[in-house]
């Protein structure tokens, strides 16, 4: 055992990371828990992974994560959905890297889809949608982490369809689908706000409701509606890849349309910062949880 590993837990910040894409308990969508392209990570352990354009990388989650996967893989429990059917992957293979980690809370509470960035080149899962997840399933939430195909167009294809799966399985799955949420980061933000505007069906999904809430972290999003949801908004002011300013321009014009919103910016803190422990983004999570919630409530008032 190694000496950095807790006691019963089989992986430690000292395990490989191929040891976990090969472990025979996750059978083929093990190589989707790190990005299927591995020239956008380095290292060759889960404690010193490092996932391109990302920043404050935390190992003890990482490991945290890799754990949890594999004690519920190996209690029997689904903890990965399939969003394409096998005619559909034959007759485009890109689709067979797709699929939606499921970090499950409690029987028939609601649901969220958290979306990883990546520059839509590739997908950072273990930094900035796997632990948002896994944070929202211990609060109770049923949330899972789409794993999508590179490009803008085909990321929010396979949010509107990951959507039309988790609405068509709903029972299977045990969620409420009333006021679900969307959260990204970067990119995965991008994904979220436009499937806020537009809807599922504004993307090949099924004709159903727009979320009743968008998380967004560090993204230069300027696209909007007027029948945008409620959108909660954190972003580093000293980050170099999306300007705060723009966000901030953004949530200022989905005020002025009556849309309930929140921002928050922090000075001194870069791109991708993921949940923000140990950073001047410390305890945005439970803020935009705290939103979520208050979407919830009018809804029920409604």
């Amino acid at each position: 055992m190694q000496a950095d590993q807790r006691k019963g837990e089989p992986y430690g910040a000292d395990t490989q990371i191929q040891e976990v894409i090969n472990d025979p308990v996750f059978g083929d969508y093990g190589r989707m828990i790190f990005p299927v392209d591995s020239g956008y990570y380095s290292g060759d352990t889960l404690g010193n992974l490092r996932l391109a354009w990302y920043s404050n990388i935390n190992p003890d989650m990482t490991v945290e994560i890799a754990n949890y996967m594999k004690s519920h893989a190996e209690a029997g429990e689904t903890i990965f959905y399939d969003i394409y059917t096998d005619e559909e992957i034959a007759a485009d293979p890109a689709k067979g890297n797709t699929g939606l980690f499921f970090f499950k809370g409690s029987p028939g509470e609601k649901f969220a889809v958290c979306n990883a960035g990546g520059g839509f080149a590739y997908v950072g899962a273990m930094h900035d949608s796997f632990p948002h997840a896994l944070e929202l399933s211990k609060k109770g939430y049923n949330a899972f982490a789409l794993i999508y195909r590179p490009g803008a167009r085909t990321a929010c294809e396979d949010l509107a369809r990951a959507i039309s799966f988790i609405f068509e399985h709903a029972q299977e799955l045990e969620v409420d689908t009333e006021c679900y949420s969307l959260w990204g980061g970067s990119a995965g933000a991008r994904m979220a706000a436009w499937l806020g505007s537009y809807g599922p069906a504004g993307f090949g999904g099924d004709d159903l409701p727009q979320p009743g809430t968008v998380i967004m972290q560090y993204t230069g999003h300027s696209d909007y509606s007027e029948n945008d949801p409620p959108t909660y908004v954190c972003v580093g002011e000293s980050d170099g890849i999306a300007n705060w300013r723009t966000m901030e321009a953004r949530v200022n014009a989905l005020n002025r349309l009556g849309i309930d919103t929140e921002f928050h910016s922090y000075p001194g803190l870069g791109h991708g910062f993921g949940l923000g422990h140990g950073t001047a983004a410390e305890g945005w999570f439970d803020e935009a949880v705290a939103f979520w919630e208050k979407q919830m409530e009018e809804t029920i008032s409604r």
